[in-house]
């Protein structure tokens, strides 16, 4: 779709660019470029880079007849005015323009010759109409909306999160140190699925900018907006629960233990969380579910409570516990 949107932009501007006034219609071939130019995934993008590709061209034609007013066109002109172009192309927020001043400069020194200013204005009404055909074109021909991708994100992060909890709920019941270790070293996937539902969520969010098709779509935008500051936040319980936990089995001596009695609660606690993240953005998820997953970490902070009678230490089981309950919150904020 969008190489076949560029294509009949480009074709459109080739079409009408020598009906452009004065010098400019000797100039076509300067339209089409302008399309590939303002032809962006997004129509704010091909907005914002048209703009600035167009800025690029004036600070760049500016330079070349600064330069053409002390030199002729030569090897040091042209080392001049490259030079100088890609100084001002540095300078911070040009963006796209960056590219484009060097380039239009070095154009208007070498081939405007004694006709540079209508060179000049030629390049400008070419590009600048190249610029204003591709944006409508993708503005007006399905303009691009990035959301088939943030569900799938989603989901794939449900699945990573609710597999280390279970993985977490199984070595509870296991004889220590346990047989399955491979959840202990997650950190670096439940990142990486988390920064995938970022992306595609940024993805989304900029492709609904100045699109009239976003308008329809508005309100799951804002809830999968909703959902990327959930994800940030139940991705750093559960990191805390992995922690905990890994210390409590492998690290001596650092004042994590799961006392003995509290193993299968906590596991049980674990399983039912990880069921209720799997569920997260369903509609299964209503308040007797989220009743339920309250009651198995109540129980799981009563059992904290009896074991600590006996001078148990339970300072890592009564931290997952919060942990837990702060998960159960942010999904209740959410579906909410």
């Amino acid at each position: 779709m969008f190489a076949a949107k560029t294509a009949t932009a480009a074709g459109l501007a080739w079409v009408v660019a020598p009906l452009m006034p004065g010098p400019a219609a000797a100039y076509p071939y300067y339209a089409p470029l302008g399309v590939l130019v303002s032809m962006h995934p997004t129509v704010a993008a091909s907005a914002k880079h048209g703009l600035q590709s167009l800025l690029g061209l004036l600070l760049g034609i500016g330079m070349a007849f600064g330069v053409a007013a002390v030199a002729q066109p030569s090897a040091w002109a042209v080392a001049l005015v490259v030079g100088l172009g890609i100084l001002v192309g540095g300078l911070p927020r040009l963006g796209s323009a960056s590219e484009w001043v060097p380039m239009a400069a070095l154009f208007v020194l070498v081939l405007g010759g004694s006709n540079a200013e209508g060179f000049s204005i030629a390049y400008v009404l070419q590009m600048a109409l190249g610029v204003g055909l591709g944006f409508a074109v993708n503005w007006l021909v399905f303009p691009p909306l990035h959301l088939d991708a943030v569900e799938p994100a989603f989901a794939g992060h449900q699945r990573a999160l609710a597999q280390q909890l279970e993985d977490m709920a199984q070595a509870m019941v296991e004889s220590w140190p346990p047989d399955h270790e491979e959840w202990a070293s997650r950190t670096e996937e439940l990142e990486k699925t988390a920064s995938d539902v970022r992306q595609a969520v940024k993805d989304a969010e900029l492709s609904a900018k100045a699109n009239p098709r976003s308008r329809r779509r508005a309100s799951k935008l804002a809830r999968h907006l909703r959902g990327v500051r959930s994800v940030e936040r139940l991705t750093f319980h559960v990191e805390d629960v992995t922690d905990v936990l890994a210390s409590a089995i492998w690290e001596k001596n650092a004042g994590t233990v799961i006392p003995e009695g509290v193993a299968r609660t906590l596991s049980d606690a674990l399983q039912e969380i990880a069921e209720l993240v799997n569920d997260w953005r369903e509609e299964t998820v209503d308040a007797e579910r989220l009743a339920k997953a309250k009651e198995v970490v109540a129980a799981l902070s009563q059992t904290i409570t009896d074991v600590a009678t006996g001078q148990a230490s339970v300072n890592a089981a009564a931290s997952v516990a919060m942990s837990l309950r702060r998960i159960i919150t942010v999904i209740a904020e959410d579906v909410n």
